[in-house]
């Protein structure tokens, strides 16, 4: 950045490296409109003496909100979290939320800790609000009257089946993730060993359920 002078340039030792650096500095804010980046420009030079990193300069394009209503990812996160049990049924604060709350998985975002969904539901954010910042039209859900109920059927399980083996239902939902997965895919038979491993580790004399529909 011109702005912060010999202070950009002692940050690399030869003419490749700032043409190197130049290059991620574009493609990395290539979906910002000019408007955007002059805002956080402007931030950078009333808040920071040195120049920030790419990623620095991202959080601040975030924090400021870039001029087009995406919200930032911790509010995100909140209203995701809050929505998530009937999540076609809310009118969001904007589609990017939304989808990032879908791909990141609504049952992980309504039964895992915050330690351990945010990451992943913060990696997703930041895809869909990329996607959208580089053009791509997210459609905004409808609110529906009726609901595919199989997340709700699949919480209430666990929650049951917490109670019957006398584990917290935090517990159970981590145990019990293989059955968001497609009944007989790899990823579901992954998911499960490992929920077997960990049980060991616990010391629990607990069988593990195949579907919903059995309890062990």
């Amino acid at each position: 950045m011109a702005i912060y002078g010999h202070k950009f340039k002692s940050c690399f030792e030869t003419q490749e490296e700032i043409r190197i650096a130049k290059r991620e500095w574009a493609l990395s804010l290539a979906a910002f409109s000019e408007m955007q980046l002059v805002t956080a420009v402007d931030r950078c030079k009333e808040t920071l003496a040195w120049m920030p990193t790419v990623s620095e300069f991202l959080k601040i394009l975030e924090t400021i909100g870039a001029g087009d209503g995406v919200p930032g990812v911790r509010q995100a996160y909140i209203e995701a979290c809050r929505y998530a049990d009937h999540p076609t049924q809310h009118q969001w604060s904007h589609p990017v939320v939304y989808h990032a709350g879908r791909e990141a998985e609504w049952f992980r975002l309504r039964s895992e800790e915050e330690r351990v969904v945010f990451p992943v539901f913060s990696y997703h954010y930041e895809m869909v609000v990329r996607r959208f910042r580089q053009g791509e039209l997210l459609d905004q859900p409808h609110p529906q009257a009726i609901t595919d109920n199989r997340d709700a059927t699949l919480y209430a399980f666990i929650r049951e089946w917490s109670q019957s083996q006398s584990i917290s239902e935090e517990q159970a939902a981590s145990l019990l993730y293989y059955l968001t997965k497609p009944e007989g895919s790899r990823a579901r038979a992954s998911y499960k060993k490992k929920a077997e491993q960990k049980v060991s580790e616990m010391n629990l004399s607990i069988k593990l359920p195949d579907n919903v529909e059995s309890v062990g």
